[in-house]
């Protein structure tokens, strides 16, 4: 059997389809202002109507390669500057140290390292839609995986794979659901209790079915007795520093509006200050800087390249003919159907969307008054859009995040989605139920 293609090959794969979609699909668009308090491009409802323009040519398509990862440049240089400061912490000892400290309390109790860890990462979901970072934390998160016994496919699952599930699910996500209710026209983390019981449900889900996976799949531990048991003083002060700076950039983002520009900035000042700390001078601190460019150069250009495929639909002018063709047909249903149905379109939807948060600034608009028209209320119409929208992270390879971690990890992506799509599929019929529920109480 041949081998699977790479995360690049598939990338640059959907690329060239989606630019051959651009000649198949229809061309249309929605009409679209500007609002004048916030900037911010509306689309107008029920303003669809097919165009007709000139064709993306060749040198369009390899125009969108550049453009694609100059859009991003801001997570790639997040990407960039968080593995680099990674790199530089654990060049200093501090993260082997720590990491050998944990596992020894961790000693026998794998199961509740699952947990915490699975309960961390699914908590940073859900209050900061936390996803890009953790393409710089997977080297160290494998080390510590495999330390405690647990393969690849388990740690992703517990770290990347809890994220989407802390996001898709969360009363609060900032990317997704403040953002779709903004667009919804419903106030702010509005309905929230109920968001976090479902939530719960599916964390309580999700960790059974990693526990089981992982002790079917266990790997021989790690052997870490080289490193010492204790640590010292500046280790001590490097991993305090990391601590403080993942707490100052979470508060960061909840109450001063911070971007990828800001926490980039903190954790470069952190790789800084720890390669000084940890006596590697100047000079090698800034050698581990681009050492750890290095690592994360091919994740950091896959998120780039993933956007070119979004950046190729909006140009062809189909993206808005696929929303259509989508969500134009609900109107014909009873609203628990169409509740269902909604989610269901907004995962397909996901495909050539791979930003949520773009989803949800291009969808709501769109049904919102669809919602209304058919008496589904609009507080169950962003709760389609959350389940169907962020849970496609999980598997599609329109993803730069997704493709970016299993790269990192060594998972191809076929490997990946076999293992995936069944918890992925048990969390969207999570959803499916909380949709009809929501339905049946009148949530609002």
């Amino acid at each position: 059997m041949k081998k699977f293609p790479n995360a690049f090959v598939i990338i640059i794969s959907v690329i060239l389809f989606a630019w051959v979609l651009t000649y198949v699909i229809p061309q249309g668009s929605y009409q679209r202002l500007i609002d004048e308090q916030t900037g911010h491009t509306k689309v107008i409802g029920n303003s669809y109507q097919k165009i007709d323009i000139d064709h993306l040519s060749p040198f369009d398509l390899l125009l969108a390669i550049p453009n694609g990862i100059k859009d991003r440049a801001d997570i790639i240089v997040l990407i960039l500057l968080l593995g680099g400061c990674f790199f530089i912490i654990e060049k200093t000892g501090a993260l082997s140290e720590g990491l050998n400290k944990l596992v020894d309390l961790l000693k026998g109790k794998e199961s509740i390292a699952l947990l915490v860890v699975s309960l961390m990462f699914t908590a940073a979901g859900a209050s900061i839609g936390l996803q890009e970072e953790v393409i710089a934390m997977m080297p160290v998160l494998l080390i510590f995986g495999k330390s405690l016994g647990y393969n690849t496919i388990t740690v992703v699952f517990m770290s990347y794979g809890s994220t989407v599930i802390g996001s898709a699910f969360s009363p609060s996500n900032p990317f997704g659901v403040i953002i779709a209710q903004q667009e919804a026209g419903i106030p702010l983390l509005s309905g929230g209790l109920f968001r976090l019981f479902v939530l719960l449900a599916a964390f309580i889900i999700w960790v059974v079915y990693i526990m089981r996976y992982s002790k079917k799949n266990r790997v021989p531990k790690t052997n870490m007795s080289n490193l010492r048991n204790t640590m010292g003083i500046r280790s001590k002060i490097i991993l305090t520093l990391l601590c403080t700076t993942f707490a100052i950039v979470m508060y960061g983002i909840l109450e001063l509006n911070w971007g990828f520009n800001e926490m980039s900035g903190s954790f470069f000042a952190l790789g800084i200050a720890s390669g000084l700390i940890g006596k590697l001078g100047i000079n090698k601190t800034g050698e581990a800087y681009v050492l750890g460019f290095k690592e994360m150069i091919f994740a950091a250009m896959i998120i780039g390249l993933a956007n070119s495929i979004s950046l190729i639909l909006k140009e062809g002018m189909i993206i808005d003919t696929i929303v259509f063709s989508l969500f134009g047909p609900l109107q014909n249903v009873s609203a628990t159907v169409s509740g269902v149905l909604m989610m269901i379109s907004h995962l397909i939807l996901h495909f050539p969307i791979p930003s949520y948060s773009g989803q949800a600034i291009l969808t709501m608009p769109i049904l919102v008054p669809l919602s209304d028209l058919i008496g589904l209320s609009r507080q169950t119409c962003v709760l389609a859009y959350q389940y169907g929208a962020i849970m496609g992270d999980m598997i599609v390879p329109t993803n730069g995040a997704l493709m970016a971690v299993l790269a990192v990890s060594g998972i191809p992506y076929n490997k990946w989605l076999r293992l995936a799509i069944k918890p992925t599929l048990a969390m969207l019929f999570i959803g499916a139920i909380s949709i009809l529920i929501a339905v049946a109480i009148g949530y609002q």
